[in-house]
């Protein structure tokens, strides 16, 4: 069979089963002839969000995978293929290349040598007897290890060679691996003589199924729990022992028990240094747990490193705890003190969150939506900028991979592929993304793509008819010029591509308004509400 036939077959050996891309490429059309559905979509970035979000809501078992055009297609893509990369998130990315004799011609974009920055593992296909050898190369990269995308260029000549059937072609295993048992014991010691522990979980938490070995090793130790952007929804956060979860923004009572603890215990976690993470004091005993010893004292300096996968981490964990107490300890101090301290902090923004003043607060908008939907029925994800801040601190998940939280990249639009591809992965989760005037601006078409692939997802604009957070960076420009100004009818907009959409202005209208947009949903219509806000900016920045 031709090139582009075996590597659809591999797909769909290894549980492919949606391909996302632009057209051309010749794998898009035969993945589409053995069942696997394409999904296209207006502008490439978008389409490496949606196989961003399948990857990350089926934690890896399905795999996104996004197919694009060589040149100005593969060229469109860079943006979310480094957002993939610096969350850390699995996509199989198959760009169309130049023919072999060009490929290396100056000004042809060659997508195996531009992208090795942001791909864990990036080859070419030389040679058509080797498709099979490279495509489980890929595969296995995508699936060990710590998780980033990995990219396999095909050259349009080669796609069109002839290649062995890859009758024989197996998919490839997945590992795990855990730490020194000796490291296991010296980090318990620590971490049960420490008075004050907190224990700060991240995103491996989520690939690797840990949930009930973190609640139980927290439990054990009536140890506060937070997370990480990328680690909102491992950790119910109504639990007793919950501090919420942190970027940029983050909960009063997180900054504190950060601030006030003797020994912080990462796990699955980076600690990576970015202006919107969360900010770890310096001067604590950090016991830091992680798939990838690169991140060891990269950010933070530990005194102890634990390197494997979380479950299996905290698994042995909680046995060498336990071994060294009586029963679980009690939480009611820690749990009365943690209600305490969030009391404290959120009587400064309850006024924001229940306001009542026009044009709207985007906190009173944000805070409306978690009581209008079942949240534990919801998957949401914020945009870049102040959505993000305006969300995350307040939104207060249940269940696991309920909340998609990024920001070691802070690409605007990236929220609206998310959702889609969440949708995608979760079809009968209400699936939202919040954004922004200035995020719809850069992926708003692909809203279009929600209309035409039967994708109802539901999408929170907040039109504040300027970029905000830039007018006290640009006084002068934005005087004399007006250049942070920015607006547009975008409820309008979404019922021109098909959609349901819906301008809301007034407080009262706020929860009526979406349960009108959730009939829509109900129907199987992507729903866009706008609304208009003031220019808040204030964010829990401590």
């Amino acid at each position: 069979m031709k090139v582009s036939a075996a590597i659809a077959h591999i797909l769909k050996r290894e549980g492919v089963d949606v391909i996302f891309g632009y057209p051309r490429n010749a794998v898009l059309e035969q993945a589409a002839k053995i069942g696997v559905r394409p999904v296209i979509v207006r502008q490439e970035r978008t389409g490496v969000h949606m196989a961003d979000a399948l990857s990350r809501l089926t934690r890896g078992k399905r795999m996104g995978v996004f197919a694009m055009q060589h040149g100005p297609g593969t060229e469109n893509a860079y943006g979310g293929v480094a957002q993939a990369y610096s969350e850390s998130v699995p996509v199989l990315v198959l760009p169309q290349g130049y023919a072999r004799r060009l490929a290396y011609v100056p000004d042809n974009y060659n997508a195996s040598l531009s992208m090795r920055d942001v791909t864990k593992h990036a080859e070419p296909i030389t040679d058509a007897a080797e498709v099979t050898n490279i495509m489980r190369r890929a595969f296995t990269q995508l699936r060990n290890g710590r998780l980033r995308p990995v990219l396999v260029e095909m050259p349009w000549d080669v796609l069109d060679e002839e290649a062995l059937a890859p009758e024989e072609y197996q998919p490839v295993p997945v590992t795990r691996f855990a730490p020194d048992p000796a490291e296991i014991n010296a980090a318990a010691k620590l971490i049960v003589n420490a008075s004050r522990p907190v224990i700060y979980a991240g995103q491996g938490v989520h690939w690797a199924d840990a949930y009930q070995e973190l609640k139980a090793l927290a439990e054990l130790l009536a140890a506060p729990v937070g997370t990480s952007l990328e680690g909102k929804s491992a950790f119910n956060e109504k639990h007793p022992l919950a501090l919420g979860s942190g970027g940029a923004a983050i909960p009063g009572q997180l900054r504190r028990f950060l601030d006030d603890a003797d020994l912080i215990f990462g796990i699955g976690c980076s600690f990576s240094e970015t202006a919107f993470g969360v900010r770890m004091p310096k001067g604590k005993r950090i016991v830091h747990a992680t798939l990838d010893p690169a991140d060891i004292n990269k950010s933070v300096p530990c005194e102890m490193a634990l390197i494997g996968d979380a479950k299996l981490t905290l698994s042995m964990l909680h046995d060498a705890c336990a071994a060294l107490i009586e029963g679980k300890r009690d939480m009611t101090a820690p749990a009365r003190e943690i209600a305490a301290a969030e009391k404290d902090w959120m009587e400064d923004w309850l006024p924001l969150l229940t306001s009542d003043e026009t044009p709207l607060s985007p906190y009173r908008v944000l805070w409306d939506l978690q009581e209008a939907v079942d949240v534990a029925n919801t998957i949401i994800t914020h945009d870049a900028g102040s959505p993000r801040d305006q969300l995350s601190p307040y939104w207060k998940t249940t269940e696991p991979l309920t909340y998609i939280g990024w920001g070691k990249s802070t690409q605007l639009g990236y929220g609206l592929g998310l959702a889609m591809g969440a949708k995608l992965a979760c079809p009968d989760k209400l699936c939202i993304n919040v954004w922004g005037d200035a995020a719809i601006g850069f992926t708003g078409m692909d809203f279009e793509t929600a209309v035409r692939e039967k994708l109802p997802i539901l999408s929170i604009l907040l039109n504040n008819s300027a970029m905000a957070i830039e007018l006290n960076q640009m006084p002068i420009a934005t005087e004399k010029f007006r250049s942070t100004d920015i607006s547009g009818d975008y409820a309008a907009f979404a019922r021109a591509l098909g959609g349901y959409g819906e301008r809301v202005s007034e407080p009262d209208e706020i929860k009526p308004a979406i349960a009108r947009a959730l009939k829509a949903i109900e129907a199987g219509q992507p729903a866009l509400l706008e609304f208009m806000t003031c220019k808040e900016t204030r964010a829990s920045r401590l």
